[in-house]
């Protein structure tokens, strides 16, 4: 019947909409429509957040920006939670997670980075005026402010920390200052940003993890020229001060490497 045939070419046209691109011709749709469709949190400060006006900014959301604009098109937000931020590139909902994801094995394993555009250390933050704690292994026996299923608290409690439980980085840089913890360990980038914004807070670096972290613009798997374009356009941003320059807006330094 004719009206089956109409049907079923109908549902194949939605069907292709809500499919992935074929392998590697997904720069060509991005360009084609332009526009590059970027899954982020909009809750994670200081990389992707609202404003008191509400707008989305953020250095990973400027980051994306300028990576766009490199690619001649238009960037294009949307927003979820984390916890299904990543499994969103399977469903075709954007393409490409920009929102500090690290560059793991285990998730290289389903998916393709960029070259990593951001570093990050575990650092040992102390009250400025506490000289009883140099390094990690001082922690022994003195309150560490973390959240209890983080990797720095898990850190923490090997070097023998007590355990005061936070819900985050806020929190526990509240804790240190008021005394209610000898220190936290925490994110490199965060405590950078927090002494950005309030440069005379009592709190200092005692120590750092030697090793870096590095985080990078993820897509899906199969689409080389994509990764090339992304890749490329970071490059650009070094070198022409952009990267520099937002940077400098949020952390007061490179945090590229």
């Amino acid at each position: 019947m004719p009206w089956l045939k109409t049907l079923a070419a109908a549902t194949l046209l939605q069907a292709a909409f809500l499919l992935p691109a074929t392998a590697g011709e997904n720069l060509s749709a991005i360009q084609s429509a332009g526009a590059i469709r970027i899954g982020t949190e909009g809750t994670y400060a200081p990389f992707t957040y609202h404003d008191t006006s509400g707008k989305l900014v953020g250095f990973d959301v400027e980051i994306g920006e300028a990576v766009a604009a490199k690619l001649g098109v238009k960037p294009e937000f949307i927003e979820g939670k984390w916890d299904g931020l990543i499994a969103g590139l399977d469903a075709n909902r954007y393409d490409a997670v920009i929102n500090q994801v690290g560059i793991t094995e285990a998730r290289k394993q389903k998916y393709d980075f960029s070259e990593p555009y951001i570093a990050s250390k575990a650092v040992l933050i102390v009250r400025a005026d506490d000289d009883s704690i140099k390094g990690f292994a001082d922690l022994k026996g003195k309150k560490s402010a973390q959240s209890l299923t983080s990797n720095f608290g898990k850190l923490a409690q090997e070097n023998g920390a007590e355990l005061v439980g936070t819900d985050g980085f806020d929190q526990s840089i509240q804790l240190v200052l008021t005394g209610r913890a000898d220190a936290t360990i925490n994110d490199s980038l965060s405590y950078l940003d927090f002494k950005k914004q309030k440069p005379d807070a009592n709190v200092k670096i005692a120590a750092e993890q030697p090793n870096a972290d590095y985080s990078g613009i993820i897509v899906r798997k199969g689409e080389p020229e994509l990764v090339e374009a992304i890749n490329k356009a970071l490059d650009e941003i070094k070198a022409d001060g952009t990267y520099q320059k937002i940077a400098d807006k949020y952390f007061g330094q490179d945090v590229s490497k």
